[in-house]
């Protein structure tokens, strides 16, 4: 495991155990986060859900967000998380208590100043999208 590897998952562990809005995470298993991708997995809970009893888009949104992020950090190994620019996400399908999610993130490309990831959620027992994400942020430059 690369040193920022190691940092991702310490940042990862710090966020998911605080008080802060990123203990949304706690429940999230970050399955690896290298070469600019990063792969988590999570079980939907109640609560995930919103009043309909289905998750949350704004749960969603996060996870999206914040797993894209650990993949830019792991892109080339720079480690930087940067701030949202843009953050789009569709939303395919519904998932339900008991259901296992799969989160896909990579770095498109990241330049100077700019950085372009995608994210998939997927249920585990079939492969059905739930929602694909589209995050762009700033990460600085001289």
């Amino acid at each position: 495991m690369s040193k920022v590897a190691e940092f991702i998952k310490v940042l990862y562990d710090a966020t998911a155990k605080s008080n802060t809005f990123g203990r949304l995470l706690k429940n999230v298993q970050l399955i690896s986060a290298e070469n600019g991708k990063c792969k988590a997995e999570f079980e939907v809970a109640e609560e995930h859900l919103n009043y309909a009893g289905t998750l949350h888009g704004g749960c969603t949104s996060t996870l999206v967000d914040c797993i894209s992020t650990y993949a830019l950090m792991s892109y080339k190994d720079k480690g930087l998380p940067g701030v949202s620019v843009d953050l789009h996400v569709t939303f395919l399908k519904a998932a339900f208590p008991g259901d296992v999610i799969l989160i896909d993130a990579k770095t498109i490309k990241a330049g100077r100043t700019m950085a372009f990831l995608e994210v998939e959620l997927t249920k585990k027992k079939d492969g059905a999208i739930v929602a694909r994400g589209i995050h762009t942020k700033f990460i600085g430059g001289k």
